[in-house]
């Protein structure tokens, strides 16, 4: 696949209430593959009076749009917009060169709710790949539309769509003499951003647990460094044990049930585990050098982590259990910050090159060994994996001092921008699938 350089604004201003309601973020998509698929995603038809609370053909164009893997059909360009399967003529938007086409229609129900009807047809083959109806509440209705991409995306890919997710960061905003640090949440395409907590001091290391209902969390809140896991429905939070020094770097293991934290109260910053049940604390490295960034295996048999045991800043890998941590990177002067892929295969982390001064994002075969950068900024950090592995969401440096996030896929191919409305913003997780 070739990279093609556009420049593509996503303008995501549409809410779920009669007022419009603004984003947190603007997505620019600025690569995406030259043999992108062309696809026509039809206004859908509305069978009832008054208003709907979005246009969600539109939310579903912005999806598909937004991987880089598909290139949509202008709807000014669209010679008819069929709404049920006898209007399809095929012949006509192989004529304007589509391989997919999506239609679809909405009939209200009682009590704000809707069934919403769509089909995806492959022109080309001139057949129905899929048809579904989904009953929603309005309240849910672009929470719908990004569970319709994700099928349609499935459907023509073969893998698991990631646009009904989210992803938690961090926004710094300056207010005469101080900083406002905020944790916030928002759909994976920016829109209904919720602030979780506001304090006047550093928010570090958000991570998700594994069903998506809470987030583990650093707060400089006391002025020292404690850890907080803070339920996502309700904003209720409870605080880790803590210890003098550093307790930082929360990670979650695959089954919910433990946290892979960094304690230093031993002197040298170690890997530790918390178990949420028993409230103990099991130490996993000892070692005189510091080690830091913990994060899990998807089997929950591992922790990777950052260490400069060996002089530099590299990847380390140590049983969950304990034991002899072995080194997992060797090229470059510099690879911290790792995540393993869904998959295991890779492992995402900040990488620099020797004789480079720039941090850049990479990945990491973890058979081969073989390093891949993907990105080219000078201070790129803070990696973490959409959770079907196709994209990785990371914080680089913007203008005017301040960061914003971006997102790159898994080959290097597609690059997005997420430009924050004011203040800068960092230390970006993205949340697990979609509990159902």
């Amino acid at each position: 696949m070739i990279r093609v350089n556009v420049f593509f604004i996503l303008v995501v201003l549409c809410g779920f209430n009669a007022a419009v309601v603004k984003a947190d973020l603007t997505f620019v998509v600025t690569d995406y593959v030259e043999d992108a698929i062309p696809i026509a995603v039809v206004p859908f038809q509305w069978k009832g009076k008054g208003q709907l609370p979005g246009d969600m053909a539109k939310v579903i164009d912005s999806d598909l749009s937004r991987s880089g893997q598909f290139k949509s059909m202008s709807r000014n360009k669209m010679s008819s917009k069929p709404h049920s399967p006898s209007d399809v003529q095929f012949a006509q938007w192989k004529r304007q060169g589509m391989d997919y086409l999506v239609i679809g229609s909405i009939t209200p129900k009682e009590a704000s709710r809707y069934s919403i009807r769509f089909y995806l047809y492959d022109v080309i083959k001139k057949t129905q790949v899929a048809a579904y109806t989904l009953p929603i509440h309005r309240r849910v209705f672009r929470k719908a539309a990004h569970r319709i991409s994700d099928i349609i995306y499935q459907k023509i890919t073969g893998e698991k769509g990631a646009f009904d997710t989210r992803i938690a960061y961090v926004t710094v905003e300056k207010r005469k003499k101080r900083r406002l640090y905020r944790l916030k949440i928002a759909d994976s395409d920016g829109h209904n951003p919720k602030t979780m907590i506001t304090k006047s001091n550093s928010i570090l290391s958000p991570a998700w647990s594994p069903k998506g209902d809470k987030i583990a969390y650093v707060s400089f809140e006391t002025r020292r460094p404690r850890i907080y896991i803070q339920e996502v429905a309700t904003g209720k939070r409870t605080r880790l044990p803590s210890f003098k020094g550093i307790n930082s770097a929360p990670s979650w293991s695959p089954d919910g049930r433990k946290l892979a934290v960094v304690l230093s109260y031993g002197k040298n910053p170690d890997i530790y585990i918390y178990d949420l049940r028993s409230r103990k604390f099991k130490r996993i490295t000892r070692h005189y050098g510091i080690d830091t960034e913990p994060t899990w295996t998807p089997d929950g048999k591992s922790i990777v982590f950052t260490s400069d045991r060996g002089g530099s800043p590299q990847i380390y890998e140590v049983a969950a259990t304990g034991g002899r941590a072995k080194r997992v990177s060797f090229e470059g002067s510099y690879n911290a910050r790792p995540r393993v892929s869904p998959d295991s295969r890779k492992i995402v982390m900040v990488h620099r090159d020797r004789g480079s001064k720039k941090f850049q994002i990479s990945v990491l075969d973890r058979e081969t060994r073989s390093t891949l950068v993907l990105t080219s900024g000078a201070l790129d950090e803070s990696p973490s994996f959409s959770p079907n592995g196709r994209m990785i969401i990371y914080s680089t440096a913007g203008t005017r001092s301040r960061n914003i996030l971006a997102a790159v896929s898994i080959d290097g191919l597609v690059h997005q921008r997420l430009a924050v409305q004011r203040g800068s913003v960092r230390e970006p997780a993205w949340s697990p699938f979609s509990r159902r």
